[in-house]
């Protein structure tokens, strides 16, 4: 086990240095962050988790598209004052850090490394039987979400978070971070829970197998770095689209561990779930996807593709190519939601 500092003298497991997410590794607050890059003028609005942490109430504290704060905002979606991408403009030196956080300067998504499926397995393992449960522990709640390089909690207990940053693991505690390389499920809990997996999740989802708790999780770095950009594209892209709903009526973007997906509802109007998931055993390559709320009612609404569910799909390779992907996928988006609007 290292801490952050620690870390930058390491040799095979140092993130420090060269890596563009190394900041990752260390405590972190990703909207103040954002906020000692724009100054005081404006108040950032950023993707990631930040703390406070909140341990009641249905949601996280910090919601991307909440167009209330005590100045004007910069958002990485289109309804507060400004963009990240129009702040940008003037400011091309902050490019590379935007793109990273998936705030504007958008990156595409590359080809799909060989070894994604195996590494999306594994990742979803330890998120099913470690990450998720130390949440869990705290206030009931299962959801993840997209941060900096990986994958974590939202805050929770003590502004504490959980997260996965390329083959490491982060357990942060307000000022402290600690890290540790991922090795077996078994080594993962133990520093992260502090005991064995919690295999009880198993039991009522549809999840992977357990598997051998001892055995090394065959994680690829450039795989886990696909994984990590593919939730932050979503993420992004879905936080766009849910800014197009009134306030309220959506419910909050959430990575879910059992189907490993990245989603939000539609509460009003086009009623369905609008997400994007990783691929799975029917789908083996990440597709977005809309699975409306009541099928038989809008069924002939639209041309509602997939096959192993009541709804619609846009796997990757349909749009990778396309000129701006993040625009390809919002049109697949709204294009259903159009279809399902006031049923």
């Amino acid at each position: 086990m290292q801490t952050a500092d620690e870390m930058s003298s390491s040799s095979d497991d140092a993130p420090a240095g060269a890596d563009p997410y190394a900041a990752a590794y260390g405590a972190g607050d990703s909207r103040a962050e954002a906020q000692h890059v724009i100054g005081d003028e404006w108040f950032a609005r950023v993707l990631e988790p930040s703390p406070p942490a909140v341990n009641d109430g249905v949601w996280f504290a910090d919601d991307p598209v909440n167009a209330g704060g005590p100045r004007p905002i910069v958002s990485p979606v289109p309804n507060a004052d400004l963009t990240w991408d129009e702040w940008l403009r003037d400011r091309p030196d902050a490019a590379e850090w935007a793109a990273a956080r998936w705030l504007a300067s958008y990156q595409r998504l590359p080809s799909i490394p060989s070894t994604f499926a195996m590494t999306r397995l594994a990742v979803q393992r330890l998120v099913v039987y470690v990450i998720s449960p130390a949440r869990q522990r705290a206030n009931g709640k299962i959801a993840l979400r997209w941060t900096l390089g990986g994958i974590g909690t939202p805050f929770f207990g003590d502004d504490e978070q959980v997260r996965i940053v390329g083959r490491h693991l982060v357990r942060q505690q307000r000022g402290t971070a600690e890290v540790q390389p991922i090795s077996s499920l078994a080594a993962a809990a133990e520093f992260v829970l502090g005991g064995d997996p919690d295999v009880a999740r198993a039991e009522g989802f549809d999840v992977p197998p357990v598997g051998d708790v001892t055995e090394q999780l065959p994680i690829d770095d450039r795989a886990f770095r696909f994984l990590s950009n593919w939730y932050g594209f979503a993420t992004s892209v879905l936080e766009t689209l849910r800014a197009e709903w009134p306030p309220d009526e959506t419910s909050r973007v959430q990575l879910w561990a059992e189907h490993f997906d990245v989603a939000f509802n539609g509460l009003t109007g086009a009623r369905a779930t609008f997400g994007a998931s990783p691929g799975d055993a029917a789908v083996e390559e990440p597709y977005l996807y809309v699975l409306p709320t009541d099928f038989d009612v809008v069924a002939t609404r639209a041309d509602w593709n997939a096959k192993s569910f009541r709804g619609a799909i846009l796997p990757f390779s349909g749009f990778a190519a396309a000129p701006e992907q993040r625009d390809a996928a919002l049109t697949f988006l709204r294009r259903y939601r159009d279809a399902l609007a006031d049923v």
